[in-house]
């Protein structure tokens, strides 16, 4: 397994001027990474609902490349998105899902069928144009510059280390983070689109 932290270290260099999103509790590393957060969008705790609104994006502006950055528990909320994605054949959508094989967030509870499901290859099977898995790292940073080159959707499953979260929400270390309402108009500044 991969720390998320170093899946983000070593996309970083290779996201040119994509629009990224995360979710999950591994997405909360990609601040830290990030060096262009104008076009970084926050779906805050849209757990579920982050892969349609990423794929929402890559329709939507389909001159963008569009990263997301996904979770398998909020994936699994809404696993048909997989099929609407395929259907319309994004190509500026790259899909890339962190999976910790537990929901982190709410104490570390395991994902049904956790480490038996092949996402990649779902992906495939629903008719993403292309599909990579990585455990190792290195493997993983020698791919990169290629899958970011290729014609989306693209799905990307890592397996990354778990940073299970047990205590009470209210007593968590909160980061600074802009709202969702700010993560928009940034982006609708970088953009030069007018509302």
């Amino acid at each position: 397994m991969i720390k998320s932290q170093d899946v983000f270290r070593v996309f970083e260099p290779h996201r040119g001027k994509a629009i990224v999103t995360t979710s999950g509790t591994s997405g909360r590393n990609w601040p830290d990474a990030s060096k262009n957060p104008e076009r970084d969008i926050s779906m805050g705790s849209a757990m579920g609902q982050t892969t349609s609104a990423a794929f929402g994006l890559a329709l939507g502006l389909p001159d963008e490349k569009i990263v997301l950055f996904d979770s398998e528990g909020a994936l699994l909320m809404n696993l048909g998105v997989l099929a609407s994605i395929a259907g319309k054949q994004p190509k500026n959508f790259v899909h890339f899902l962190l999976d910790n094989e537990v929901y982190a967030t709410t104490g570390g509870q395991p994902v049904p069928n956790n480490t038996n499901i092949d996402y990649a290859g779902m992906a495939k099977a629903i008719g993403y144009a292309s599909t990579h898995h990585f455990e190792d790292l290195e493997d993983f940073a020698t791919q990169l510059e290629g899958i970011m080159a290729e014609e989306g959707p693209v799905f990307v499953s890592i397996k990354v280390v778990p940073e299970v979260e047990n205590m009470p929400m209210g007593l968590r270390e909160q980061r600074k983070t802009r709202t969702r309402p700010e993560t928009i108009a940034a982006l609708q500044e970088e953009l030069g689109i007018t509302g």
